[in-house]
């Protein structure tokens, strides 16, 4: 085969291998925010916690400002969790950009809950998430939720629509 061919074969062959992987990889994001459904919808914090990175960082809507480090987060969502009698996610709208081994995706979130006293809630966020390809396997090293504010009084937007 004469050197220009060999050179088109080659860089077929590698985008071949890129689309597969990007493939590959969707996939298994995908399932991981699948997985983070599952677990949340059980209260299974462990399980919630099996989606992050020991290093995760997350801006919740839920103070303080920022959770540094999976011991914190954890924290966070053992807090929720013992704080609701039921607790049900929904997600849509899921997108997800994969580059080499990082990615980022942004879905929604619909949640309702009841505390312990009966009152019912429920709210929409808006979510986005970066991952890291992390010894073969895609986890959330950075969370990032947020609702929209009405700036004519101040007040967050719990059910915003499109």
């Amino acid at each position: 085969m004469d050197p220009a061919r060999r050179h088109k074969t080659d860089i077929r062959s590698r985008e071949s291998k890129r689309t597969h992987d990007r493939t590959n990889s969707e996939a298994d994001i995908k399932a991981l925010e699948a997985r983070y459904v599952a677990a949340f919808n059980h209260r299974d914090v462990d399980a919630i916690m099996r989606c992050y990175a020991a290093e995760i960082l997350a801006f919740d809507v839920i103070p303080p400002r920022q959770y540094a480090g999976a011991a914190a987060y954890r924290k966070a969502w053992e807090n929720f969790i013992g704080a609701v009698e039921t607790a049900t996610l929904e997600m849509s709208d899921l997108s997800v950009t994969i580059e080499g081994s990082v990615a980022f995706g942004h879905n929604i979130q619909h949640v309702v809950a009841k505390d312990h006293q009966g009152q019912n809630m429920e709210f929409t966020l808006r979510t986005t998430d970066g991952y890291r390809k992390i010894g073969g396997r895609w986890l959330i090293v950075h969370e990032h939720f947020s609702v929209p504010v009405d700036l004519a009084t101040g007040k967050p937007d719990l059910m915003s629509t499109p």
